[in-house]
């Protein structure tokens, strides 16, 4: 049996003001954004999820390169998921859309609300972001990094730390503008690679290109698969 507080210190402890933040309530909620989050995506095929800055204009090269990624991958009536916001997600929704392809947004809910962008045709917003994490990770057949800040990296090394770990199956993570994610990989190699922190074969996990057309002839050739 847990041992209580003394009576002193309980005095201390504000009880919850509404129901809604308790952790039982909390518990609830998050199996909640689960079921509706599987629920939402389990009929879309063919899913490419775009990832990235949301500080990017849209006229910034790389927004301009998601764009034109995501409208060649919706002529191919491939399926766009995105974090639903601006930058680089607006710019694959709106690509998307132009390709006549499936526009699909997974927004988050924020203190300084983060908007959804208007080429979202279908969206779901989520108030914990591994819950939202895991919903833009299900069942997509092709991960595409634009750069971003450390909601980017760390979406990113989640996925390769799933795959390197045997915890889903081999998947293309690939990394689109090579300035930027090649500083990256460099101190992967010298701080991971040449300590023996990481394999050889962990850097084949990712694949990094420059332009729409190279990330385009790796989607191209995958296939859809389950939820991992």
């Amino acid at each position: 049996m847990a041992k209580k507080a003394p009576a002193e210190e309980r005095d201390l402890i504000p009880e919850p003001t509404d129901f809604r933040d308790t952790a039982g309530w909390r518990i609830f909620r998050i199996m909640a954004e689960f079921v509706d989050g599987f629920q939402f995506l389990k009929d879309l095929k063919k899913e490419v999820t775009f990832f990235g800055s949301a500080r990017l204009p849209q006229d910034h090269p790389y927004a301009v390169e998601a764009r034109k990624l995501a409208e060649m991958l919706g002529k191919h009536t491939f399926t766009i998921i995105t974090g639903g916001g601006p930058g680089i997600m607006e710019a694959a929704n709106r690509g998307a859309v132009d390709g006549g392809g499936v526009s699909i947004g997974l927004n988050i809910e924020l203190p300084h609300e983060q908007r959804q962008n208007s080429y979202v045709q279908r969206g779901m917003g989520f108030h914990y972001f591994f819950t939202r994490k895991v919903m833009l990770s299900a069942s997509a057949q092709a991960y595409i990094f634009f750069p971003g800040g450390f909601g980017t990296i760390d979406e990113m090394t989640e996925l390769v730390e799933l795959i390197q770990t045997k915890k889903m199956i081999p998947v293309p993570i690939i990394l689109v503008g090579k300035t930027f994610w090649n500083g990256y990989l460099d101190w992967v190699k010298t701080a991971m690679l040449e300590q023996k922190l990481i394999n050889p074969e962990d850097l084949d996990i990712m694949r990094v290109v420059d332009t729409a057309e190279e990330a385009f002839a790796i989607v191209k050739k995958t296939k859809e698969r389950p939820y991992f």
